[in-house]
């Protein structure tokens, strides 16, 4: 298991990294053009940018959901470009968590059993241990009289509550989150994000959400914009 490391250590580091769709085709078409980041132990990065910027994309290949074109890719210190499939899916699994806009709960499971799934997916089994931490997630997140619900019970805000603490189970040092509150009310936008800070605060796990939202942009320690699949700028905030 891949615990939070001590803050202010590398976690990710991206050079030169470009990518192409349809290579050697008329429409190939660049995306991201030799870009590279740098992402911190204990960082909560917000990415922005116009649609089209290559946000997704770009975290995508930092979730090892895509390979790049070209470019290197350290996590942890390791590289990881060159894995084959299984590899990278052990490497996500054990390093990564994933929060998305769409909360993607199955809707036959209680919360609590949402939140397992990530110890089924990779032992066949949960432990009462795995269990337990499972159900401390859920109360981190506000959801103690939640557990045994399913998501057509719960309103938007506590399903993604449930897919942050389903995020967390594997206790990722990384946790990459797509729009985690494009879905949602502003109420409950703010809601979430409180959550996202918290467990930052509480755990030293490192964030990075992509947003269009700029009030939640501007609650983040970073900003790195994205403009035509090149970072345009990438500023420190100030303590607030």
């Amino acid at each position: 298991m891949h615990g939070p490391i001590a803050k202010g250590q590398p976690l990710m580091a991206l050079r030169d990294v470009r990518k192409a769709y349809n290579l050697g085709l008329p429409n190939e078409a660049e995306v991201l053009h030799g870009l590279s980041l740098q992402v911190d132990s204990g960082e909560f990065v917000a990415l922005i940018g116009p649609s089209g910027s290559g946000k997704s994309t770009l975290l995508n290949i930092i979730g090892l959901l895509e390979r790049m074109t070209s470019g290197s890719y350290l996590l942890q210190g390791e590289p990881v470009q060159a894995l084959d499939d299984t590899q990278r899916t052990l490497r996500r699994r054990g390093t990564l968590g994933f929060v998305f806009q769409f909360h993607h709960l199955l809707p036959a499971f209680t919360a609590l059993e949402n939140v397992c799934m990530p110890y089924l997916l990779r032992a066949g089994r949960v432990a009462a241990p795995e269990r337990e931490r499972a159900r401390a997630l859920l109360d981190a997140v506000g959801l103690s009289r939640a557990m045994d619900k399913r998501p057509f019970e719960l309103s938007g805000g506590m399903q993604q509550r449930v897919a942050i603490a389903r995020a967390l189970v594997l206790d990722p040092p990384l946790v990459l989150a797509d729009e985690p509150t494009g879905n949602l009310d502003t109420a409950s936008s703010d809601e979430v994000f409180v959550q996202l800070r918290r467990i930052h605060a509480e755990r030293g796990t490192s964030f990075i959400v992509v947003t269009h939202d700029p009030r939640l942009a501007a609650r983040c320690d970073r900003i790195v914009e994205l403009v035509d699949g090149a970072i345009a700028t990438d500023t420190l905030q100030l303590p607030r």
